[in-house]
C-alpha cells in the first residue's frame, strides 16, 4: 500500500481536474466564483500557510456533493496555501477504499489534508452534517432500490439536489 506522499504525486492538479470536467464544470465554477470568505475566515486560514499542508481530494465529475463542496474547499485552499491533487474515485479505488463512509460506502468527495511528511492531519467528507441530514431526509422518501420506480425517482432526487446546490445559497451558507 502506498503512503499518502506517493499518492499525492499521482494526482491531477486543480486546473487539470477542472479542465477535464464534462458534466458539472459550469456549476462548480459558478459556485467557485460566487463563494467568498469573510476577512476573519481569511485571516484564520492564512495562519496555516507556514504549515505547507497538502490535500488529496477523491472526487468525480458527476457528483453533486463534489460540485458544491470542492469549489468552497478551493477557496479555503487558496487562503491557506494548501496544494491540492485530485483523484477520480473509480480510477483510484485503492485510495478510495481507505476512506469509506461508514466503512462501506465509496461516498465522495473525500478531502484528506496531509503534512509535508505525508501524515494525515484531517479528513473531511463526503458532506457537511446539515446537508447530510437534508440528503438523508429526501432519500428516505425514495422507493426501494428494487422497485421499478426507483431509477426515475432517484434521477428526480439528484436533479432536485443539484438545484438546491446551485440555486439555494441560503441553505448552503453562500449568501
Amino acid at each position: 500500500m502506498e503512503d499518502l506522499n506517493q499518492w499525492f504525486e499521482k494526482g491531477l492538479s486543480r486546473y487539470a481536474y477542472i479542465h477535464s470536467m464534462q458534466v458539472k464544470q459550469e456549476n462548480l465554477l459558478k459556485i467557485y466564483n460566487s463563494f467568498h470568505l469573510d476577512p476573519f475566515e481569511k485571516e484564520s486560514l492564512q495562519s496555516l500557510q507556514p504549515k505547507k499542508y497538502r490535500a488529496l481530494i477523491i472526487t468525480a465529475d458527476w457528483c453533486g456533493d463534489a460540485m458544491v463542496n470542492l469549489p468552497i474547499f478551493m477557496r479555503i485552499a487558496d487562503e491557506a496555501l494548501i496544494e491540492t491533487r485530485y483523484f477520480i474515485r473509480d480510477d483510484h479505488l485503492e485510495l478510495m477504499d481507505q476512506y469509506l463512509t461508514n466503512g462501506t460506502a465509496r461516498s465522495i468527495p473525500i478531502i484528506v489534508v496531509i503534512d509535508q511528511d505525508g501524515n494525515e492531519v484531517m479528513k473531511w467528507g463526503p458532506r457537511a452534517p446539515e446537508l447530510e441530514e437534508l440528503v438523508a431526509e429526501r432519500k428516505a422518501k425514495l422507493p426501494e432500490k428494487e422497485s421499478l420506480d426507483f431509477e426515475a425517482a432517484f434521477k428526480q432526487f439528484a436533479n432536485e439536489m443539484g438545484e438546491t446546490y446551485t440555486q439555494d445559497q441560503t441553505s448552503l451558507g453562500l449568501d
